[in-house]
């Protein structure tokens, strides 16, 4: 049986949640150079990509267990494990659009999609800067507009991306797969939006 503590695990939570938003900037610097330096080193890029995927599963669960062994958490339970949750959902898109590239076997890389790696890097550093004030509950409003307009600007590119694929007679298979790619990339930036969402709905009920 897991042994419950009634004493309040703030920091170790507030530790966690930095060590994961830590891990998205990570994940996100590596997939820029993917795409940056592809094909060169591509397969040990997107072998640093998937052990980023697996820490951040691994965080997760540390979030969790902490959560099932503590009776006082310093905010609401269930915000917390959507926050864990919505972190992890960015390094695990970013992960789905790497193992595409790699498995489609896609010989270069188009300047679109390095367009939207870049706008999930800069989000990520802003959602980690966020998080990095949840602690005390501080003032990130700054941090969450922007990247929220990072957000609008990647469902930009991204819209842009697939309707050049259909304007420009492409093969019908090549649609396909860059349409899937540049998908998992817009997926990857909306996990950050959500991960926003989740924690100003914690700020409101923490003030």
């Amino acid at each position: 049986m897991a042994r419950i503590s009634l004493v309040p695990q703030k920091r170790e939570f507030f530790d966690l949640y930095n060590r994961a938003a830590a891990n998205t900037v990570e994940i996100a610097q590596r997939l820029v150079q993917l795409l940056e330096t592809y094909p060169e080193r591509c397969e040990e890029h997107a072998r640093d990509i998937k052990e980023l995927e697996h820490e951040g599963d691994r965080l997760t669960h540390d979030v969790v267990d902490l959560l099932n062994r503590t009776f006082v958490t310093p905010f609401d339970r269930d915000d917390m494990y959507r926050l864990a949750g919505s972190i992890d959902d960015v390094c695990d898109h970013i992960d789905e659009a790497a193992g595409n590239l790699i498995g489609y076997n896609v010989e270069t890389i188009r300047p679109e999609a390095l367009a939207q790696a870049r706008v999930i890097q800069r989000a990520a550093r802003k959602l980690s800067e966020a998080i990095a004030q949840l602690e005390g509950f501080k003032d990130s409003r700054r941090q969450l507009i922007e990247l929220r307009e990072l957000e609008d600007e990647g469902d930009a590119l991204a819209r842009d991306a697939i309707s050049k694929l259909f304007r420009n007679d492409e093969d019908p298979l090549v649609v396909i797969r860059w349409k899937d790619i540049y998908e998992r990339l817009e997926e990857a930036l909306d996990s950050c939006e959500n991960a926003a969402d989740v924690l100003e709905a914690i700020l409101v009920k923490n003030r």
